[in-house]
């Protein structure tokens, strides 16, 4: 049977901007409902960005995350059809990949300045060492590895002689906030055909 809404759970670590941008993107879509938004830090402002979308919290420990069906269990119990990682940083374990379209934003342009210990100022502080002319997101599927799974979209953006990693960290923000909903509404779109 063809399905008519789709489950999204979020999953995220720190600040929660890009929650935050998903959270508005599809409020009020009716093929769309974010249902929980799982954290692997109870202290994670994410977990107050979703609260005030009335959207449900869950936090765990590493230990719920690898060594128990805990997670998969409420995943399930929720119908969720699709993971959406917004700034969630541990290697996702293969009882979940193995289950779920999983999609993650990563703030360079993949292959490279990915892999582990490579997320938010890391990347940009690399990027801006390198002398990179230009960086950009990867919107990509998640596997068993960081950062190595199917990618879906990237967007570039120029990086300037006189640009800081906060600089450069700006317009990456800029980039995530606008095409990672979109993309993940395009994936989306593929689920219900």
């Amino acid at each position: 049977m063809k399905k008519s809404i789709i489950n999204i759970a979020i999953f995220a670590s720190g600040n929660g901007t890009n929650a935050q941008a998903i959270l508005e993107y599809f409020k009020g879509n009716d093929a769309v409902k974010i249902n929980c938004l799982y954290s692997n830090n109870s202290k994670a402002y994410a977990i107050t960005r979703a609260k005030n979308f009335e959207v449900e919290t869950r936090s765990f420990s590493r230990k719920e995350f690898y060594k128990s069906t805990a997670i998969i269990n409420h995943l399930n119990s929720k119908h969720v059809d699709l993971i959406v990682l917004a700034g969630f940083m541990w290697l996702i374990p293969t009882q979940l990949v193995d289950n779920f379209t999983i999609l993650n934003i990563h703030p360079a342009l993949l292959p490279k300045y990915g892999g582990k210990g490579m997320y938010g100022h890391f990347v940009h502080e690399a990027v801006i060492k390198n002398k990179e002319k230009e960086s950009g997101i990867t919107i990509h599927y998640v596997n068993n590895e960081y950062d190595k799974g199917n990618i879906i979209y990237q967007k570039k953006c120029a990086v300037l002689a006189s640009d800081s990693a906060d600089d450069l960290a700006n317009k990456i923000h800029r980039l995530e906030h606008k095409h990672y909903p979109e993309t993940i509404l395009m994936v989306i779109e593929k689920l219900l055909s």
